[in-house]
């Protein structure tokens, strides 16, 4: 095993989750081509997320990361990036006034496309086909032939990429994010939802607050503070050929970042501590971020840490729990513990969706989202009794009225009317609002509403 990193390194070690690209040679003119291409971000907005998070580490900030399962080469537009981004606003907006702390806001958007899978292939009919591993890989029509990994798509997500990018800064600098416009669809959320009365009383303290500030003359029209917001992006870094080549040395530190996101994160299927994700991403200045499931231990855990953030830098390392509602408290709090005692200052994340998956009578997979808050529950008690701080939660949202996760206010029941995911089921925009508002509830204590 190479003793010393480069972007290349990992190269030397076991790696899962990897498509079979028919053509080598095509494959390396894709990767040859995006590595010629600009970045997607720069090292010092990865540092200024680094030290947001560090903010989130210590007590004093809330992470909120969001965004689609996997993002569509078919469902990519203007609308549906400004539908998701709008929700994301929306929430952290609740969130900030209910904690009185800033919110975090990252997106699982700009390159979220690769999706580890159970297994290689899967069964349509009396054939087996290749898994689909999301759009930048291969296609999800159940044919053997849509579903060979074809090279091109990497480089054209690297495009749909840099024009997500492109559009959320425009949102987010240009008036779209200013602070009454999100409080006014927020009021239309309380007035339209079976469930506004129990939310009511958080709308009025924001009302009062803006009253408040329009009465010393803070003007959120020309004020930027209440006008633009920093919205950073993220997605698991599971291609890792695609993110070496977006791996550039930073001119100002000499150091190596990952320019395809501002935080790149390693999933539960890949975080072997002598596998190759692991290897790359210890080596990036980025924030990272490293799924934590039921079978964590302590010992591992540690050593996690200890290979993904030696220097115990704050905000560098966030550790997302996905343990499942009826498991969350029992596996999390000794990992809590350990990482406590150790004295890493890590970012704490709850992932409630992916450990609460199931597969309804109709033979689509779902959540509940009733389940999904339980989750939440559990994970803030757990902090609760470990006196950290329940730093965060990711969640798979759109912001479009899909169908795919049941329950909420509005009562999902109808999985077949909207469900149109690429891959696992999402919180719609206004099962993802009022998340918002439940975690709100959960994280100050006030769980009853009253």
């Amino acid at each position: 095993m190479p003793t010393q990193w480069s972007p290349s390194s990992w190269h030397a070690y076991p790696i899962k989750q990897q498509p079979s690209w028919p053509d080598e040679g095509e494959y390396d003119a894709a990767l040859k081509q995006i590595a010629a291409m600009p970045p997607l971000v720069f090292a010092g907005e990865a540092r200024s997320l680094q030290s947001a998070l560090g903010r989130v580490a210590a007590g004093n900030a809330f992470l909120l990361q969001a965004g689609d399962c996997a993002e569509s080469f078919d469902d990519f537009s203007a609308d549906n990036i400004r539908e998701k981004l709008r929700v994301i606003l929306q929430m952290a907006i609740v969130l900030t006034y209910s904690m009185g702390v800033p919110v975090v806001k990252v997106g699982r958007m700009a390159g979220q496309f690769a999706k580890p899978r159970s297994a290689d292939t899967e069964r349509i009919g009396d054939i087996d086909i290749p898994s689909f591993r999301g759009h930048i890989v291969n296609d999800a029509a159940p044919t053997e032939a849509a579903r060979i990994p074809d090279p091109e798509r990497l480089v054209r997500a690297y495009h749909q990429s840099s024009s997500t990018l492109n559009l959320v800064r425009a949102f987010t600098k240009g008036g779209f994010a200013a602070l009454d416009r999100v409080h006014a669809w927020n009021q239309e959320f309380v007035a339209t939802s079976p469930q506004g009365q129990r939310y009511d009383r958080l709308g009025v303290e924001i009302d009062r607050a803006l009253r408040f500030m329009a009465a010393i003359g803070m003007d959120t029209e020309t004020n930027s503070n209440l006008r633009e917001v920093d919205v950073w992006t993220s997605h698991e870094a599971l291609l890792l050929g695609y993110e070496e080549a977006l791996t550039r040395r930073d001119s100002t530190t000499g150091n190596w970042y990952d320019c395809s996101a501002h935080m790149l994160w390693i999933g539960e299927r890949t975080r072997d501590i002598d596998g190759a994700h692991v290897e790359f991403l210890s080596g990036v200045g980025n924030p990272i971020g490293c799924k934590v499931g039921p079978s964590m231990t302590g010992e591992e855990i540690i050593s996690l840490c200890e290979r993904l953030n030696p220097a115990m830098i704050p905000g560098r390392l966030t550790l997302i729990s996905r343990m499942g509602a009826d498991h969350v408290e029992d596996r999390l709090r000794p990992l809590l513990r350990a990482v406590r005692e150790s004295g890493h200052p890590v970012v704490w994340a709850c992932d409630p969706m992916h450990g609460n998956t199931y597969t309804a009578e109709n033979g689509r997979k779902t959540r509940h989202f009733e389940s999904v808050v339980n989750e939440i529950e559990g994970f803030v008690r757990a902090h609760r009794a470990e006196g950290t701080w329940p730093g965060g939660i990711h969640v798979e949202l759109t912001g479009e009225d899909v169908t795919e996760c049941l329950g909420g206010g509005d009562d999902v029941t109808d999985l077949d009317h909207r469900y149109e995911t690429v891959c696992d089921p999402r919180l719609n925009g206004r099962q993802g609002l009022e998340l918002a508002f439940r975690t709100a509830e959960l994280v100050r204590g006030d769980d009853n509403g009253s």
